[in-house]
């Protein structure tokens, strides 16, 4: 139970947006996973918004990019969700491999582990469990081939079409 100012029980949405940094706050609202902080939000079909939620923190957690929003895990892993609404197999494995995760994280669960380093041990329990090897490998194209991230990355696209890397800012790399 949540405690707010004045002293009521209960969290109020007028509340929750008035606070405003709430952190890596997720809502999880119907069949919705919302973030009111950076105002965006995920609506399943298939997957628990719990699971979801757990998702985009393991996403994040396999890999960690701190400049890069929340949004872009939760677009990098709504093909989970599409994915299980058309195999059943699927669905069985996600919704089981994070079960299994929060069982193993404890009371709270995966997302209630207040450390990053707590995470990634558990990670690197599972790291070769079919579970795992399933997001992280969807997680390689999903994630970084959202042409929103590149600029993030520095990253400006492919070159081919406009004379070749040689040609444009080959030796122009400001984060090395």
């Amino acid at each position: 139970m949540v405690t707010i100012y004045d002293g009521k029980p209960g969290l109020s949405r007028r509340e929750l947006l008035k606070r405003g940094s709430i952190g890596a706050l997720l809502v999880i609202s119907g069949s919705a996973v919302i973030n009111p902080e950076q105002a965006w939000g995920l609506e399943t079909s298939t997957l628990k918004p719990e699971t979801m939620a757990t998702l985009i923190q393991v996403a994040r957690d396999i890999y960690p990019h701190d400049q890069v929003p929340d949004k872009y895990y939760a677009i990098a892993v709504k093909g989970h969700d599409e994915t299980a609404a058309k195999d059943p197999a699927h669905k069985e494995l996600i919704e089981k491999g994070i079960a299994e995760l929060d069982k193993k994280a404890g009371k709270g669960g995966y997302r209630g582990l207040g450390w990053e380093e707590q995470r990634v041990a558990l990670l690197t329990e599972i790291e070769k469990t079919p579970f795992f090897q399933t997001v992280r490998g969807g997680l390689v194209v999903s994630l970084y081939n959202q042409q929103e991230v590149w600029p993030i990355f520095g990253y400006e696209g492919e070159s081919y079409s406009k004379g070749g890397y040689i040609a444009r800012g080959f030796s122009d790399i400001e984060w090395l």
